[in-house]
């Protein structure tokens, strides 16, 4: 058992640093012993989480259009046993393998193996296939489910050796739904339903992300706490906090929470911040199986700019001694899968290569993914020879600015996609999402259209990408679940070619990508993309400069005549190169006229919108004080491009004035982003993609003569044909499959 200790750094030693917030998205998130001797730290008196997951908020929209109803319906599972989900998978030699078979149908159910490869077994009841292959090689059997109502039979291909993650991994990820503070219940619950309603379609990991080990973590926590009392074992390797994960104590780790997930037939990963704890570091704590100490693999001067809770680890011996350590932790909790933070943006590369050393050392099959993005297109093969995953964008959420970045994106990856290594797209921030206000903004349903939202599940399955479901499930509606559980739709992000989606026609807007599948048959989406912004800004009442960090005070002032104007919208967009970091304020801001002066703070707004978390009043988006060029504020209004908000004003004001700026939480970081434009309109800005025909000749895609055509969506037979055309809706698609 592993011994678990509280560290804290005392405070003499702490160190004065208030975390920025890692935007556009998520901020920083995140055995046995043997031998050497027992650090005893303090944990603050603390008590267990215990919280139910509840929808508080009804999604937005109930009504369905026709075309919804039948995607609804389209996915009603029939009766008889029916094969879903990758068909080939990749374990390592002589290391544990876990693999549910993906079969809807009515229980119970019976299966039979053929030609299963010695050292696995197949569990008749619930078609779990487990154990381990003494040797490499490429192994394939038959299955075969059999019900009351009917049979079906399917052929599996098992490689055994050096790859994983043969096709793109179907998961949920806690992030967007719990911020920082998810509970051991909350995950249950969530892989629960996944295993009921999910699993049947290929979906099998469950993710626990960030902060899983800091016991105050709470839901104003944007970021890490400076100096927080991390839980972890005498060697300084984080555990999780048993407050907020009973299961884990005693130093019991994930173990047991695992081996549940792992009953279910799912698979389960953690997420970690790149480096050695802080608090172990100036604990000087023993490396568990080696002669080091975490001083000798720490880089001081290595700090993630925001999230104080690691240093950076040295490319020596101990550095190595450290991440080996930290992996035989991961393998003998049962971790099937490692997401690792601020490792590709900026990127480490020797920090790469020694957690990649590290997995290969540790005795399991481990897929190992990297965040955050946007990833340097410089460093892609290096990375496809050392990571499963790699995140191409910055944090996304659910703004269709962002979606629309991911099409230029993915246009940079497409000959780095294949077998096990994947580029990563993100996360999906779909359904309920937030749940009680965490820190990744309001509570709210998706503010995708469903449009969007079919855009997004299109072009994620085409490119093929990893699909990581954010929302907490047991809140989904039945749009939701549809969405997720379409098993064309999915049968095109695992089909076992893996060949990449490759743009074949861009023109007024509208993109088509298509791919090649297995069978021979191609897969084919049509987008329309629309205008990629959000507003006409050729009617602006004022546009700023372009701000950045190199804009002196990082802000201007504005006063503006607005005679006559009966309603005001100030904007904020990102400055063109990605909304990362784009933190920006309005201060002080005030009406003055004939009527007085008053702050625009007092006046309730009609709406308001942000491209990452939510608007607030007098605190910055990421929550910290409002503090622009160094200067703290207490009245203002804190945001991130794209951002509309609009006011209804009161009569006899003629003036607007007010001071606009980039926040120090977003400046402060190392990353891209912090540049944006300040608009002022006294009108509408906010402009509606119109819908449009659009068309697609199969001889673009090598294809001639009559073919049958499938709309995947709707699961429907459009006959043979030698072109399709179709109308889209802003935003929306349609997603083909043409044989």
């Amino acid at each position: 058992m592993t011994t678990q200790v509280s560290i804290s750094q005392r405070s003499g030693d702490e160190e004065s640093w208030e975390a920025p917030s890692l935007c556009a998205g998520r901020p920083c998130r995140q055995g046995r012993a043997v031998g050497g001797r027992r650090f005893v730290g303090v944990l603050a008196g603390l008590c267990v989480a215990v919280r139910v997951s509840s929808a508080e908020v009804v999604p937005p929209d109930t009504n369905l259009t026709a075309r919804e109803t039948a995607i609804v319906a389209a996915v009603r599972a029939e009766a008889a046993p029916q094969f879903h989900g990758a068909q080939v998978f990749g374990v390592w030699p002589r290391t544990p393998l876990l693999q549910s078979l993906a079969v809807t149908g009515q229980q119970p159910m019976r299966f039979v193996a053929r030609h299963l490869p010695a050292g696995l077994k197949l569990d008749a009841h619930s078609g779990i296939i487990a154990g381990s292959l003494a040797r490499p090689g490429k192994y394939r059997f038959r299955v075969m489910a059999e019900n009351a109502v009917g049979k079906a039979e399917a052929d599996f291909r098992i490689v055994c050796g050096d790859t994983l993650a043969l096709t793109p991994p179907l998961g949920w990820n806690s992030y967007d739904a719990f911020g920082d503070n998810v509970v051991e219940s909350e995950v249950l619950a969530n892989a629960r339903y996944m295993a009921e309603k999910m699993q049947p379609f290929g979906w099998d990991t469950i993710v626990v992300d960030y902060c899983w080990s800091d016991p105050g973590a709470h839901d104003n926590n944007r970021n890490a706490r400076a100096n927080a009392p991390l839980a972890a074992d005498q060697f300084g390797r984080l555990l999780p906090a048993p407050n907020r994960f009973p299961s884990a104590t005693d130093g019991a780790g994930f173990k047991s929470l695992a081996d549940t997930i792992h009953a279910m037939g799912l698979k389960f990963g953690i997420h970690v911040m790149r480096g050695i704890p802080r608090n172990s570091v100036k604990a000087n704590l023993p490396i568990e199986g080696s002669r080091f100490t975490a001083a000798d693999a720490a880089d001081t001067n290595d700090r993630c700019d925001w999230c104080p809770d690691m240093f950076g680890v040295t490319n020596n011996a101990a550095g190595q001694a450290w991440y080996d350590s930290c992996a035989r932790l991961w393998a003998g909790w049962g971790v099937d899968y490692i997401k690792v933070d601020d490792l590709s943006s900026p990127y480490h590369k020797a920090e790469i290569e020694m957690i990649r050393r590290a997995i290969d050392r540790c005795g399991r099959s481990i897929v190992f993914s990297t965040s955050p993005g946007e990833t340097p297109i410089a460093e892609a093969a290096h990375m496809m020879t050392h990571a499963n995953l790699w995140r191409v964008s910055g944090d996304f959420w659910d703004n269709w600015k962002s979606l629309d970045h991911e099409f230029t994106l993915a246009a940079r990856w497409q000959k780095f996609v294949g077998p096990g290594h994947w580029p990563d797209a993100d996360m999906l921030p779909l359904g309920h999402l937030s749940i009680n206000h965490r820190s990744v903004g309001g509570d709210r349903w998706t503010a995708f259209t469903r449009d969007e939202q079919l855009t997004l599940l299109s072009f994620w399955c085409l490119l093929p990408a990893p699909l990581m479901v954010d929302a907490n499930l047991p809140d989904n509606d039945a749009w939701t679940l549809a969405l997720l559980t379409n098993p064309e739709v999915l049968a095109v992000d695992q089909d076992s070619l893996g060949a990449a989606a490759k743009l074949i026609v861009a023109k007024n807007g509208f993109e088509i990508w298509a791919k090649p599948l297995h069978d021979g048959s191609h897969a084919a989406g049509i987008f329309n993309r629309g205008r990629s912004v959000d507003f006409d800004e050729s009617s602006a009442l004022y546009k700023s400069p372009l701000l950045n960090r190199d804009t002196p005070g990082n802000s201007v002032d504005l006063d503006l005549d607005i005679t006559g104007a009966k309603k005001l919208w100030l904007v904020v967009d990102d400055g063109g190169d990605g909304y990362d970091c784009d933190h920006a304020d309005w201060l002080n801001p005030r009406l003055a006229g004939p009527a007085g002066e008053t702050n625009l703070t007092q006046i309730k707004w009609n709406s308001a919108t942000a491209g990452w978390g939510a608007v607030r009043l007098d605190r910055s988006v990421a929550g910290s004080p409002l503090n622009v060029g160094g200067k703290d504020y207490t009245d203002g209004i804190g945001t991130h491009s794209t951002s509309i908000i609009e006011y209804a004003l009161p009569p006899g004001f003629t003036r607007f004035k007010a001071r606009a700026g980039l926040d120090r939480s977003g400046v402060s970081q190392n990353r891209p982003g912090a540049s944006v434009h300040f608009l002022v309109f006294t009108h509408d800005p906010r402009v509606v993609p119109a819908a449009a025909t659009v068309s697609l000749d199969f001889q673009q895609l090598g294809l001639s003569g009559r073919h049958q055509v499938r709309d995947l969506w709707r699961r429907q037979d459009l006959g043979k044909q030698t072109r399709f055309a179709a109308e889209l809706p802003p935003h929306g698609c349609v997603m083909l499959r043409v044989k």
